[in-house]
Parts: structure tokens; sequence; C-alpha cells
């Protein structure tokens, strides 16, 4: 008997052309012959629709403005209908759901909302749940965290609200510049600045606060970014380690996904003892946070060595030519075992 798989995407976040692309990967990628699955939409002003068109008008993002394909739907927190509600002409429709497969990046979908919803209808989510999709997208707690684990971190300040110019200023007096002043649960480096001085603090950190309400302002780490894919719960299967090549000031949002001035090699240009120390690194980072399902673990690589924690990201993109499924790739795994895999990882045959 097929199993029910809601595949969200789309969302209130900045980061919704991303999850468009990503869900149209995984739709277009899915065995048809196990699963049923229910795409659902987020509008980019939070409307949720049970969208019946073609997977195409999503990743053109058209999905939305043909009102004879689209029912608007939402996801009952009652356990009793474990699953979508649908809004007809004649009254409520249910859908019973087997998994909630969340394709949204950044706010409101990777930081734990929307796992949350699910798990107070015990619904099963593919992927991290609550705590590690909170606590992954808060870079100063994580942090804190992955340092108790025994992984470097860079050395940053934390704001947990506006400072004045005179306080910020001081509480950056010990950090080397270059830093990055960031935003605090922001995805996809938006918010973020690269500054050489301390007369550029200021205006660095007014573009952080307006992606949020709290900030970290860090220290450069020399040498070069790393990634390493991580898939599964208990037992878990590793990719080969990624590397970026930049020749731009820092890996931003437009470099992410146009890469005009940046390089992924893949795999990264180290040797073996190396990548398994980064492999073992991203293994204790994900247990630290309480990672299921799967995330890309982002580490510096120092020239002398060090492996310095950056981020991880527990909704990466998951395009056909984005770096997650790319690192998988190095160990045999195509596209669609990758996503047969997540779906095991939650929904065992």
């Amino acid at each position: 008997m097929k199993k029910n798989l809601a595949i969200i995407f789309g969302g209130c976040s900045s980061e919704y052309p991303v999850s468009l692309k990503s869900a149209y990967s995984i739709l277009t990628n899915i065995d048809s012959s196990k699963y049923d699955v229910i795409p659902v939409g987020i509008t980019r002003d939070g409307q949720w629709f049970h969208f019946y068109g073609d997977y195409q008008e999503i990743l053109d993002d058209t999905w939305h403005q043909n009102l004879l394909q689209l029912k608007r739907a939402f996801l009952s927190p009652d356990r009793s209908v474990h699953g979508l509600g649908e809004i007809t002409d004649k009254g409520l429709r249910f859908f019973w759901i087997d998994a909630v497969f969340p394709v949204l990046h950044g706010k409101n979908g990777e930081d734990g909302s929307l796992q949350g919803l699910a798990e107070l209808a015990s619904i099963p989510v593919i992927g991290c749940g609550v705590l590690a999709s909170a606590l992954s997208m808060d870079k100063h707690r994580a942090h804190q965290i992955v340092k108790l684990a025994g992984v470097k971190v860079p050395r940053a300040v934390h704001f947990d609200r506006k400072p004045s110019e005179s306080a910020l200023l001081n509480s950056c007096k010990e950090l080397t510049y270059p830093l990055f002043v960031k935003p605090l649960r922001a995805g996809s480096s938006l918010g973020i600045t690269k500054i050489a001085r301390p007369d550029q603090l200021a205006e660095a950190a007014e573009a952080a606060f307006s992606h949020d309400s709290q900030i970290l302002i860090e220290e450069n780490v020399e040498g070069f970014e790393v990634g390493c894919a991580v898939l599964g719960n208990e037992n878990l299967l590793l990719g080969r380690v990624d590397e970026v090549e930049l020749d731009t000031w820092f890996f931003d949002y437009e470099e992410k996904y146009t890469q005009q001035h940046a390089k992924i090699h893949m795999p990264a240009r180290i040797d073996s003892s190396t990548e398994k120390r980064i492999q073992e690194a991203a293994i204790t980072i994900y247990r630290a946070l309480d990672c299921k399902g799967f995330a890309r673990v982002d580490m510096f690589l120092t020239p002398s060595g060090e492996i310095v924690f950056n981020e991880v990201n527990t909704i990466p993109g998951c395009t056909t030519l984005s770096r997650y499924p790319k690192m998988l790739s190095g160990i045999g795994m195509s596209y669609a075992d990758v996503v047969e895999s997540l779906i095991q990882s939650e929904l065992p045959s």
C-alpha cells in the first residue's frame, strides 16, 4: 500500500525561490510506485494551498496563479486527523499523511516552526525535528553547543538587542578584523556583511538587525570552507567532503546560487586523512545538535589543518545541482537514491 507524503514548499522566507527549485527536484524524483505525493505550497504572504497542477509551474513560480488547481489547505493539529485539511465548496476534506517533508529554507520552515506543527499533530517529519532545527538556525547557541562538544568555533560577540554605537565598538575591540556581521537566524548568507574596519561596524550591524532581532559578529577564519553531507539517524551515511574556492570577498547569497566567482570542488582538494577528520567532525556536530534525517555541516579548514565550525543547514539546497546531493554522488548515490534514503530514514518500508 502506498504511503501519503506531503511535500511542503514555498513559504514566507526570503529563500522562497530556492525552496521552489528544491521542491521541484524532489517531486520529480520521488518513486511514484511507492508514494502518493501531496504537494502543499505556501505563498510568500503565508497562504497554504494543496497544489494540483504541473510541477513545472512550481519551478516557474506560477503554481499559485491558477485558482482552478488550488485548494486552500492547512496542516491540522488534531491528532485524529493526522494530516491535511482541505477547504472545498462542500466543506472540509481531510487527507491522512504518513509523513511531512518540509522543503523550506530559512525562517518559518527550517527553524523548527513547521516541524513543531507536524509534531503537535503527531505526523512524522522527514529531516530534523524542532530542537535541532531551532538550534542550528541560531548561530550563537549552535556555536556554544558545538564548542562544548570539542569542535573549535570562531571568536565572536553576540548581541540580543540593538546596542549603541559606542557599546558596539567597545564590545568588538578585542576581535581581529576582518569581521563578519550576521543576523543570528537567517540562512543563505542573507544580511551578512564582511567588514575590514571599525568605522564600517555600525552600518553592517544595522543591515544585520534588519533581518533579525539578534546578531552575531565573528572573526574571519583563515583558510577555506568545506562541507559534509550527513544522511540518516542512528546509522549515518557521509558524502565526500567538498570545498568552496572563492575569488570574492565572501560566499554571499548571490554567489551561493549563481557561482559566478566561486567554484565548488567535489571532492575537496585535500588528502584522505584530512577528509576523514572533517567527516568525523561533521558527525560530532550532527549528534551534538540532535540532527536526524539529513543536514549539511559547513566548516572551515585553516592553513594549519585546523577544523573550525561554521554552521549546519538542516534543510540544505536540494536541487539536482546543489552541494548536498553532489557530495553524496561522490559515494555512488544518484539523486533519486538520496530522495528515497531521506524518506526511508523516517518511513522505512
